[in-house]
């Protein structure tokens, strides 16, 4: 018997080790792709040159890295992790692999509140306005999602069907307003909802960072919960878990996490969605390891997507959620059509 149990620990361990490397794996590819995204661009420069810009204090190169390069690949990687952690908890806590923040609708109010800013907001400072509108917008949709679905317990299949009815509401009035606005309103409009870090800047990235960190931290001490919430409320509740104080923790925390990133950077789709599915064939359901590996998993894909729009048409710029979607779309036709639940 003991040494089937330290056979069983040894496994256990082993197993353990495996996703820790896989985790630190993905790390240095974070660092590669970032040293590949700080060298390119319209003023291409080595790798080491690129480096050495960082330890300067003058000069051009010191200006285009410090400046321009930097703040995106910064802002690019607070963005990809906040989406993948946060469609994790969606996930996690509704036990709904197509559970995320668009799908829950949190997107749609975020961008309805920038619509409204962009339309209405003139005479005041605009780039401040617009986050901070859509910030509130996003808040205000998960608690409208909350309210909802408390009217009937409170179940997942409720919460999930009360966010699709408020991304379709929100849509819709998002158009109108958009049909009423002046061109130059459009122009801006449509260019929001693409999704676009040129406007990331030292201070937008401070504050963005407090909105996807703290959260973050906090639920990393929820992972237990989360791991038991898979089995079911049922048996999260005989081992003594809180389920309804978790459920509501994890979606709101996750939902202050998306509305953190969206308001700067506007509408980045699918990231919430592919990045906790991606890690989760990789390395399983535990969320001890899933919630790290979801989060580099998808600043990994926004740091490598908005290279990719910064380089492919060069001088123009690909809107980021333009190249998003397609590495989204064609992976969410995937979960449909191939709904195997054997990393579910």
């Amino acid at each position: 018997m003991q040494k089937d149990s330290g056979d069983i620990y040894q496994q256990y361990r082993n197993l353990a080790g495996k996703k820790v490397s896989f985790i630190i794996f993905l790390f240095f590819i974070l660092l590669g792709v970032a040293l590949i995204a700080i060298s390119v661009g319209a003023s291409s420069m080595s790798p080491l040159d690129s480096l050495a810009a960082l330890f300067t204090d003058s000069g051009t190169a010191h200006a285009i890295v410090w400046k321009l390069r930097l703040p995106r690949i910064v802002m690019a990687i607070l963005v990809g992790s906040g989406l993948g952690f946060a469609g994790t908890i969606f996930q996690a806590v509704l036990r709904n692999p197509l559970a995320s923040p668009y799908t829950l609708g949190i997107a749609s109010g975020a961008g309805f509140g920038a619509v409204v800013a962009i339309v209405f907001g003139a005479g005041f400072s605009a780039e401040y306005l617009i986050a901070g509108n859509a910030f509130f917008f996003a808040l205000l949709t998960s608690f409208l999602i909350l309210g909802i679905s408390g009217q009937r317990s409170s179940t997942t299949e409720t919460m999930i069907l009360a966010g699709i009815a408020v991304m379709f509401f929100f849509s819709s009035l998002s158009s109108l307003f958009q049909y009423m606005g002046s061109m130059e309103q459009v122009h801006e409009i449509v260019f929001w909802f693409f999704g676009s870090l040129s406007k990331a800047g030292w201070k937008e990235i401070g504050m963005t960072a407090d909105m996807v960190l703290l959260p973050s931290t906090f639920l990393l001490k929820l992972s237990w919960d989360f791991n038991l919430l898979s089995a079911g409320d049922e048996s999260a509740k005989a081992v003594g878990v809180n389920v309804k104080g978790v459920r509501l923790t994890g979606i709101i925390l996750a939902s202050l996490i998306t509305a953190g990133v969206i308001c700067f950077t506007g509408v980045i789709g699918f990231i919430g969605l592919v990045s906790p599915h991606i890690s989760r064939m990789i390395i399983g359901g535990d969320h001890r390891f899933l919630l790290p590996a979801s989060a580099l998993v998808g600043a990994v894909i926004v740091l490598a997507a908005d290279t990719a729009g910064r380089t492919i048409w060069a001088p123009q710029i690909i809107p980021i959620g333009i190249v998003t979607s397609f590495i989204g779309v064609p992976f969410f036709f995937y979960l449909l059509i191939k709904r195997t639940k054997e990393y579910w």
